[in-house]
């Protein structure tokens, strides 16, 4: 029978008969253990006592038998006395032995026979008894279920089958039983509990739990024959669907009712209605609205908190898209009451809510009352107010403010923007003069941002001064009152005294400041103004005209672009006065820098700044630097002249040493030879030397240009590895280098690149070790070309490091030749030229290694060099 998904009645049927091999098999044993006991019997305690018994009896019965025959014999021979009592004796023993040996051999023998054919039997039941375990066990132990079974309440538990791993259970026994650690809380909570009421308490049970994996597992249990049985099934298809299903409705309703329970417990009407309009549900709050006994009461007789009309209103208005909210007016327990009620519509039916709003609006018809007797009052007030709401929008003013700004009515009860209003009075002149707009009305409106009262004092163009007081509201907006000083503050004596303070202030500063009038004359000016043109203060005293300055300050300069441009920008009628800044050079050697800025109400400032020492340190700079460059160009002639007057010379030199070599001259002796061969390579040596002077000179004078063209990689390197052969030789040293079959090609200067290969080899061959390699890797990134020579030469410091590309620096330490320390800052300058990249990285007893990074010219650049 198959146990995979069978109802309850099946699952007794199919423990039940794993019951019955069970107990056949506990009979089996008993019955085997017995079988032992006669073995162990028959050999050792049983056959030998059974066997001495026998004889035992033969022994005796001979006796018997003898004596007999002896008393027969004394009766019937009593005078011949053939056999002697001795003899008969003998016989007889030697008859009973045998007697009692055949008996007991026949008796063995059927034990024997016995005892095999119970055997016999009992391993024939035994194998039947494991046959059919193990068919109720294949039976059992399917992928989908798995079954723990206790014998007992403290019995260790046996497991059958496995559940599919896919559901995320546990395939030990130790871990299976640790519900918490692979299902989800609420499911393993629920099963302990059910599978301990199981075991102690006999209740079955059936339950259906969600796995950390959202796998869903039917869970039943029962009791059969004193054990309990706790059957896992891994649900699929219709049944898991099914499952699923539950338990979302389980869920769906706990939810329902959590909900019912919370809106049950708040103090605001709810209703719940189906298609047809009828209530369904309400709260408790509702009931006592309606005054009903309970909800179920209001929903049986049907108890409206809303009228008839508000209830079509919303019938009629009300779409899925578009809820219900409004406030609406009822009567609760015999009062006028208003609602702020939400209502939403679905397919099934609507619900809605309604929150008692009357003390609100109670307090609106209080507020609105309250500020119109505020209103009359401000109205009669000759102080001008203004009050403005959250959104910065004139709510109220008075006839003072209309009177004091001279607005229309039409404007001001068009409900203005602060900002607004503002504009407007600047537009009509009627603010005081700002240099930053902007900046003052920002400053201005900020009241609304800020929680402090906030003052200002207003001095209007029409000569008013008015006290602003500007107080925000906790709730949004501000209120504006604007008291006139008019008559209480003497403008000029406020002028006046701001006048000293700002000649307090500007007769400590270094920079000399001279201010003056629409009119040309001067209003004020400080010691250091009058030092640096060496004027007395009689000369710039209050009232001077700019004429009467630029006399006094002639004898120091005089020029068109001096006081004659400072009066002319003065005295100037324009509506837009610019500023103007330069630098002027007295007779006295001192050099000034000068601004001229514009002040608020036609006023303009002079600063003079001494820039003296600056000037004279930069002029000292510059005679330094145009030295420095003619030195530099000096020095870029002298290479020049000297390499190509070196370098004709060196060509003739090694063009006859390379003849007197040819045999056609004539044999030379060994010493002849060798100085032959010294000749020529110093020669080569400096010829080289000469080249890579000449090529530092052609870029240090900018000179310099590549011929670009389209390189084969490959063959550049096949190129360098031949050129590279006598030296590589000469060294002792292996050139190594990894590079790609398809390096492909570079836009760049074939010769230019070819010695920058040729450079950094012959450094590492100088520095290699005998015997050792030079390791040449080569790769594309994008379109650059790179690569890094690598050898293992004694490395370099640091400080070596500073100064190795620089000309003429020498690390002769560890080399095999000591050359003129001009290969790698020719390698930099030839790799900056491509607008390329060159580093070193070395440490001593580490080796060099030197990567450079020579990109592709774009072909604009390539064309424009071959042109």
């Amino acid at each position: 029978m198959s146990v995979k998904n069978s109802g309850p009645l099946e699952w007794e049927t199919a423990t039940g008969d794993l019951k019955a091999p069970r107990q056949e098999r506990a009979d089996h044993a008993k019955k085997l253990a017995v079988e032992k006991s006669v073995r162990r019997s028959g050999l050792v305690g049983g056959r030998l006592p059974r066997l001495w018994t026998t004889c035992m009896s033969g022994t005796v019965l001979a006796g018997f038998s003898a004596q007999g025959m002896a008393q027969a014999e004394a009766v019937v021979v009593p005078a011949e006395r053939l056999f002697t009592s001795a003899d008969m004796t003998g016989y007889a023993l030697v008859v009973g032995v045998l007697s009692a040996i055949l008996l007991s051999a026949g008796w063995l023998i059927r034990q024997r026979g016995r005892l095999e054919a119970e055997g016999n039997e009992m391993r024939a039941a035994l194998s039947d008894a494991n046959q059919r375990i193990s068919r109720y066990q294949a039976l059992i132990a399917d992928k989908n279920r798995r079954i723990v079974i206790w014998d007992g309440q403290s019995s260790k538990p046996e497991f059958l089958g496995q559940l599919p791993a896919e559901t995320g259970a546990p395939q030990s026994d130790g871990e299976f039983l640790a519900f918490g650690r692979w299902l989800k809380p609420a499911s393993a909570s629920e099963l302990e509990k059910a599978i301990e009421t199981l075991r102690f308490k006999a209740v079955s049970f059936d339950v259906i739990v969600e796995t950390q994996r959202n796998e869903v597992i039917e869970v039943q249990g029962r009791l059969s024959g004193g054990r309990a049985f706790t059957r896992f099934v891994a649900l699929n298809n219709l049944r898991a669907e099914l499952a699923e299903l539950k338990i979302e409705r389980n869920r769906l309703r706990n939810s329902i009712a959590t909900f019912e329970s919370l809106l049950d417990s708040i103090e605001q009407p709810v209703w719940r209605r189906d298609a047809e309009g009828r209530l369904t549900w309400v709260n408790h709050a509702y009931s006592e609205a309606v005054e009903a006994g309970s909800p179920d009461q209001a929903v049986r007789e049907g108890r409206e908190i809303l009228t008839s009309l508000t209830r079509e209103k919303i019938k009629a208005g009300t779409t899925p898209e578009s809820p219900f909210h409004d406030v609406v007016s009822t009567a609760v327990r015999g009062n006028r009451t208003f609602f702020d009620v939400v209502d939403i519509r679905e397919a099934s039916g609507s619900c809605g809510m309604a929150i008692d709003v009357s003390g609100e609006e109670a307090l609106r018809e209080e507020l609105a009352r309250t500020l119109k007797s505020h209103a009359e009052t401000l109205d009669h007030l000759a102080t001008p107010v203004a009050i403005f709401d959250g959104e910065r929008r004139l709510q109220f003013y008075n006839q003072s403010f209309a009177q004091l700004w001279e607005l229309e009515p039409a404007f001001l009860d068009s409900r203005p923007d602060n900002s607004e209003l503002l504009d407007r009075l600047r537009s009509a002149h009627k603010l005081p003069e700002q240099l930053s707009w902007k900046a003052w009305k920002e400053n201005t409106l900020s009241v609304y941002r800020s929680l402090e009262t906030q003052t200002d004092l207003w001095h209007l163009p029409n000569g008013q001064t008015l006290r602003v007081i500007a107080s925000a509201h906790p709730q949004g907006g501000a209120t504006w009152v604007f008291e006139n000083l008019t008559e209480q503050v003497d403008l000029e004596t406020r002028y006046n005294t701001l006048l000293r303070v700002q000649g307090e202030t500007i007769d400590h500063l270094s920079e000399g400041v001279a201010v003056f009038g629409p009119d040309g004359r001067i209003q004020l000016s400080n010691p250091a103004f009058r030092a640096l043109w060496g004027v007395t203060e009689a000369d710039a005293k209050h009232g001077t005209h700019i004429r009467a300055i630029e006399t006094a300050c002639a004898p120091s300069y005089d020029g068109a672009d001096g006081w004659k441009s400072f009066a002319k920008i003065i005295t100037s009628f324009e509506d837009e006065r610019p500023s103007s800044q330069g630098t002027l050079e007295l007779y006295s050697g001192l050099v000034l820098d000068y601004a001229v800025t514009p002040l608020p109400n036609a006023q303009t400032m002079l600063t003079f700044v001494n820039m003296t020492d600056s000037v004279r340190a930069e002029r000292a700079l510059k005679e330094k630097n145009e030295a420095l460059r003619k030195a530099d160009e000096l020095k870029n002639d002298f290479v020049k002249h000297v390499s190509y007057e070196l370098r004709s010379p060196l060509t003739n030199i090694i063009g006859f040493t390379d003849l007197l070599k040819t045999p056609a001259i004539g044999p030379l002796n060994d010493r002849q030879a060798e100085y032959v061969d010294h000749i020529s390579t110093s020669s080569s040596v400096l010829l080289t030397i000469v080249n890579d002077i000449l090529d530092l000179a052609t870029v240090d004078a900018g000179i310099m240009r590549l011929d670009y063209s389209d390189i084969d990689l490959n063959d550049l390197l096949d190129d360098i590895s031949m050129q590279m052969t006598d030296r590589l030789q000469e060294g002792n040293v292996a050139l190594e280098i990894s590079a790609s079959a398809h390096l492909g090609h570079i836009v760049a200067d074939q010769q230019r690149l070819k010695q920058i290969l040729i450079k950094i080899l012959t450094n590492a061959v100088n520095f290699a070790p005998e015997g050792s390699s030079i390791d040449m890797r080569c790769w594309r990134e994008g379109t650059d070309f790179v690569f890094s020579v690598h050898d293992n030469g004694c490395g370099m410091t640091k400080d070596m490091l500073e100064t190795v590309f620089n000309r003429f620096s020498t690390n002769g330490k560890g080399g095999k030749r000591s050359g003129a320390g001009l290969g790698l800052s020719i390698v930099e300058s030839f790799v900056n030229l491509h607008n390329g990249t060159v580093t070193i990285d070395s440490e001593p007893g580490r080796g060099t290694t030197v990567a450079c990074r020579i990109p592709s010219a774009a072909p604009q650049q390539a064309i424009a060099a071959a042109e």
